[in-house]
């Protein structure tokens, strides 16, 4: 049912106007006027959060009441741990700061990485947008798959850059691993969009990007023959299962990739720690916050006005093109999309703790 909920939400201007109502009528006394609202993201200016944030942030000014400057701010570091781990200290209560995460600051959180000292459950969350990714290679190497058949890659060596182990890059990670490919992770990025300019650089010859990043920045690289898109994550549809992402309907999933490439199984025990991570990472990709010590007054107050942005013809005209075509939930499908993003399965869990030893020495404990 949550997978339900959140797939109505796409595209779905109708239906969100029509949640207006569940939010009720902020207060009166909440007024921003003349404020500052610092809208903080623990990553650098050049991924796709950033992007996100960016697009939302003259949104929320124009809604919310008093119309506040939004200003976003960045506070990269150890894959978005770093920031996420001094906005659970925050305790500003008057709506003047905010705070969006990604799937990779939901991974480390998932895997007990000993690194995390925040706790999700402790903040108010607002808003929850889907996303979708996209992995891409320079052309001559992309040549050398057959079809949907990626066995001819396995001969290649790959260099790409990763912010962390623990972070949203797992989901590609273990995808080049089951895939069969030789990748070498180059780790410390602060966010994805420093992997993306490793690529332009000539520095890394593989790499996936968000959707809102990829549209952006790797869809005029693709124009101009300079990468290729070899497939994209997916979506699910109502029954759970992964299909094409909307955004990206020309572009075959991972799971096709793997369904024609020997040796690469879409059952199991891999098949199924996958699943979970994509499903924890990407429906549930970007989140937004309010800490934990905001009025249920000052939620209403930025739900009303998240409601209100989602309402507007123009908002789905332009957000198509900028992050694709994903659900915006707030309100009752935030809460569950929140909990959607914030488990994972005990057995996905072991799986993924172990291969992380396996493969890249990290040990969570």
């Amino acid at each position: 049912m949550i997978l339900k909920s959140m797939r109505r939400w796409v595209g779905a201007a109708a239906c969100l106007a029509a949640t207006t109502a569940l939010a009720g009528t902020a207060s009166a006394e909440v007024n921003l006027s003349g404020k500052t609202v610092e809208f903080v993201i623990p990553f650098s200016e050049s991924g796709g959060t950033a992007r996100w944030a960016n697009f939302m942030a003259p949104f929320l000014s124009e809604h919310l009441p008093g119309n506040p400057t939004v200003v976003v701010r960045y506070r990269p570091g150890a894959g978005s741990v770093s920031g996420a781990n001094w906005f659970q200290e925050q305790d500003t209560a008057d709506g003047t700061l905010i705070f969006g995460t990604s799937g990779s600051t939901q991974f480390p959180y998932l895997l007990g990485d000993p690194r995390v000292r925040y706790e999700y459950n402790d903040w108010k969350v607002l808003l929850v947008s889907g996303t979708g990714g996209v992995a891409y290679l320079p052309p001559e190497t992309a040549a050398m798959m057959n079809g949907l058949d990626a066995s001819g890659l396995r001969g290649q060596n790959f260099i790409w850059g990763v912010q962390s182990a623990t972070g949203l890059d797992l989901v590609p990670n273990l995808a080049w691993q089951m895939l069969g490919l030789n990748v070498e992770s180059v780790l410390g990025m602060e966010g994805r969009g420093d992997g993306r300019l490793m690529f332009e650089r000539g520095e890394a010859n593989i790499d996936y990007q968000t959707s809102s990043a990829y549209i952006k920045s790797v869809q005029p690289m693709v124009d101009s023959g300079m990468a290729v898109p070899i497939m994209a994550w997916g979506a699910l549809d109502d029954d759970g299962n992964i299909v094409r992402d909307p955004t990206f309907p020309d572009i075959p999933t991972f799971k096709e990739v793997c369904d024609a490439t020997p040796d690469c199984a879409t059952e199991g025990l891999t098949w199924d720690a996958w699943v979970t991570l994509f499903t924890a990472g990407f429906p549930a990709n970007k989140m937004l916050f309010l800490p934990g010590t905001a009025s249920q007054e000052m939620v209403d107050t930025y739900t009303k006005a998240l409601q209100e942005i989602f309402a507007r013809d123009d908002f789905w005209a332009v957000a198509s093109g900028e992050l694709g075509v994903y659900p915006q939930m707030t309100g009752a499908a935030a809460q569950a999309a929140f909990r959607l993003g914030t488990q994972v399965k005990p057995e996905a869990r072991e799986f993924v703790v172990n291969w992380l030893k396996e493969s890249y020495g990290v040990v969570l404990e």
